[in-house]
């Protein structure tokens, strides 16, 4: 009781259209490159320029395919795959902002399952690996490792790792110092610790599902301290540059 159904990318002439009708062969046209890459990947099939390489082992098999109208826009399913590699999600909204919003939240979802996948690691989230970093960096043992001028800069930069819970807790409309104070507190004690927007106090974000993916986290840490370099870089130029336009004093020879 299987049926058979031609997608072409091309056009089909009516006549041709009409004949395949007859032997019950549901054909579309017009479709795009994309999807025909795709329906590859959810069928199985393979792609073909001719007929004469047509074969059972070159088809493609789906449960169910039919039409569906929503709104003004027809659109063609193929459901019930065995082993989709592919698949479309349908997003509905009352308007194009909604859409947007929906479109974006699920490619960012998307992306954060992929790269956990990729990388087979997660960091705690919630600001808990912000809070940890900084006590770490803060640690005396530490500290001595370091001379000069590069342990001030070890400090502000553990200073300003703060800024992502100190931005979580007001977000969440809570005061930020009595939020780090807890935090700290915590993680002084040796507990992961990060911050609950429902209630303002300490939570586990490891108990809770709440995880960072560890690629975003490690090119936060690269992005922020090449970003500061190059700014410093920009005030040695700018301040070199108002010295070279600045005249000789009265009374000097030039």
């Amino acid at each position: 009781d299987c049926g058979f159904v031609l997608i072409n990318q091309k056009g089909i002439d009516p006549l041709s259209l009409d004949i395949l009708a007859k032997h019950n062969i549901f054909a579309l046209r017009r479709a795009k490159r994309r999807n025909m890459e795709r329906l590859q990947l959810c069928c199985g099939g393979v792609a073909q320029n001719s007929v004469d390489d047509l074969s059972p082992a070159v088809l493609g098999r789906a449960g169910l395919v039919h039409e569906h109208v929503l709104g003004e826009n027809k659109y063609t399913f193929v459901e019930e795959c065995k082993t989709p590699r592919s698949v479309t999600i349908l997003i509905k909204g009352p308007s194009g902002h909604v859409l947007q919003q929906i479109q974006d939240a699920v490619r960012d979802g998307l992306r954060a399952v992929k790269n956990a996948v990729e990388d087979k690691a997660l960091v705690p989230g919630a600001g808990a690996f912000q809070v940890a970093c900084r006590q770490h960096l803060l640690r005396p043992a530490f500290l001595r490792t370091v001379r000069g001028k590069a342990q001030m800069g070890i400090k502000a930069f553990a200073e300003a790792l703060l800024v992502i819970p100190k931005t979580i807790a007001t977000n969440g409309g809570y005061d930020p110092m009595d939020v780090l104070v807890a935090l700290e507190d915590e993680v002084q004690d040796g507990h992961v610790a990060g911050i609950d927007l429902n209630t303002g106090d300490v939570l586990d974000p490891a108990q809770e599902g709440i995880w960072d993916n560890y690629r975003v986290l490690r090119q936060q840490l690269h992005s922020c301290s090449v970003i500061a370099t190059n700014l410093l870089h920009v005030d040695e130029v700018m301040r070199a540059g108002r010295a070279s336009l600045k005249g000789p004093n009265p009374g000097e020879e030039q």
